[in-house]
């Protein structure tokens, strides 16, 4: 228990450097893309040859399977309820710099930048961050090596990174101020980190078949997360160079699970 509350710590410790990045640093957008492009890299390894892997050997394929699309479905249904909640978000007009500066190109956008509700910007990166620092615990829980946890830990910290920098942008634009930021957004690493710890939890003394399951779910969410979030914007803010930097990102994931 303890080892999951100190990899969900190291995760969500990715919340409050994107804050201050995002306070405090101007970033290019094509960097920021291929940090993101990065990070789904690493978790295409997480989710294939960790979190299904270990699935399938749990129990069998019929588990993991049904496993895999319930997350899947889980996270658009999710998903599908955010987007209504920011189009019923009313938009400020005039004092918004994508608004009204030349150099707006510049600025790094997210889907979660759509409106100026901080509520909506929070449950779009806990809807992201939950499956995936529950993954970290599960896979704690699920092996007795740290191999999995490892590489989950550093695909989701890469995951969470451009994720808090991007948002943390958005909503210095829409007029918050620095300390409501950070108190968002630590109430939302401590969420995550409990997340890990409950995923931990969650395997703990369940039959094969449930564990089976559950490391599939939450493979499937965060598989609907990466192609309908994290691949999209990384293509459209950084163009070509994202392919290589979801290939370095597979390879390091790759190297990091043979280390271990």
């Amino acid at each position: 228990m303890t080892g999951a509350l100190l990899y969900g710590l190291l995760a969500s410790s990715a919340f409050p450097i994107g804050v201050l990045v995002g306070l405090f640093v101007k970033l290019p957008k094509k960097l920021l893309a291929s940090i993101i492009a990065f990070g789904a890299g690493t978790l295409v390894v997480a989710l294939t040859f960790e979190l299904m892997s270990e699935a399938i050997a749990e129990a069998s394929v019929l588990p993991a399977m049904g496993g895999l699309l319930t997350g899947s479905l889980i996270y658009i249904l999710l998903d599908a309820g955010l987007d209504r909640l920011a189009k019923a978000s009313p938009r400020m007009e005039g004092d918004d710099p994508q608004d009204v500066k030349d150099e707006a190109r510049e600025i790094p956008e997210t889907k979660s930048q759509a409106t100026v509700s901080g509520m909506a910007v929070l449950v779009g990166t806990v809807l992201d961050g939950i499956p995936e620092n529950a993954a970290i615990g599960m896979g704690l829980a699920s092996e007795d090596s740290v191999g999995l946890g490892l590489v989950l830990l550093g695909a989701v910290f890469l995951s969470n990174l451009p994720g808090a920098i991007a948002s943390t942008v958005g909503m210095k634009q829409a007029g918050r101020s620095g300390t409501y930021i950070a108190v968002a957004w630590l109430l939302v690493a401590i969420l995550c980190t409990a997340s890990c710890v409950g995923g931990y939890a969650l395997l703990a003394g369940i039959p094969d078949y449930a564990k089976s399951f559950l490391l599939a779910l939450a493979a499937g969410g965060i598989l609907a997360m990466l192609a309908d979030t994290m691949f999209p914007e990384a293509f459209e803010n950084g163009g070509s160079l994202t392919a290589l930097a979801t290939t370095v990102g597979f390879a390091c994931a790759i190297m990091l699970g043979e280390l271990t």
